[in-house]
């Protein structure tokens, strides 16, 4: 075990009846990191991200969150998570849209970063009081970055982020994730981006068969590092067709 590790999780497995998903994962995510995870579909790097964020119980192993087990409401409130879908409310506006989680957030006894200078990070503030509704999918999300922020959170788990981004978009974001790392946050980037990946990683991991397959780690000569990503990559199957549950 990883004493360092702001998340560790030990032999872990998932199973939905006869299939099974994950057989005995192991990985560790410290604080001042960003990992990606790549993996063919279906991999399960959906049903992992769901257990790290305690929306689903594995069916065997450990899962340590700052050296706890639980996921009750304290622990929820250290970490965000963005989906590949943005889960906004279409009739509010962006601003209303943080407005609304940051009351949630204020209920249950929590902070909420400025809501401007939020969106201004993420580059929607000429876009405060238009309805949420009216964005591009690049842009909502960015407003699904931006109401993950609120909460400072010190592990933030992204399910393609990069998905419908133009290159500024891309590169604000590259740019957002790193001062994210720089100030101690520790992040892990599920992607089919390698060009994102190489561009903000520190490691990158392959999930293969229900485990980590193979890692790549950000070495001095960062020259090396696309190339052995792409190697990395070059070992999924071009197509996987057992689907996760």
């Amino acid at each position: 075990m990883d004493a360092t590790a702001l998340l560790s999780l030990r032999d872990i497995s998932k199973h939905f009846g006869r299939l099974s998903v994950l057989r005995g994962l192991d990985l560790d995510l410290r604080g001042g990191e960003i990992v990606g995870l790549i993996g063919a579909n279906g991999a399960g790097k959906s049903t992992l991200l769901s257990i790290i964020a305690g929306l689903m119980p594995p069916s065997r192993g450990q899962r340590l969150f700052a050296g706890s087990e639980g996921v009750g409401r304290d622990e929820r409130a250290r970490f965000a998570v963005v989906s590949h879908t943005a889960q906004t409310y279409p009739r509010l506006t962006a601003l209303e849209n943080l407005e609304l989680f940051a009351k949630l957030r204020a209920q249950a006894g929590c902070h909420s970063e400025p809501l401007l200078p939020t969106l201004d990070k993420l580059g929607l503030g000429y876009a405060a009081d238009r309805q949420a509704g009216t964005f591009s999918r690049g842009m909502l999300q960015r407003l699904a970055l931006a109401r993950a922020l609120l909460g400072k959170p010190e592990m933030l788990l992204l399910d393609e982020p990069f998905t419908a981004l133009d290159r500024p978009g891309r590169t604000l974001l590259a740019s957002v994730l790193a001062e994210e790392r720089d100030r101690g946050a520790a992040i892990l980037l599920i992607s089919h981006d390698l060009e994102a990946l190489v561009s903000v990683a520190d490691r990158v991991v392959l999930l293969e068969q229900g485990v980590i397959a193979g890692a790549v780690p950000r070495a001095p000569d960062n020259d090396t590092f696309g190339p052995r990503v792409r190697e990395l990559a070059g070992r999924m199957p071009a197509v996987r067709v057992e689907a996760e549950a």
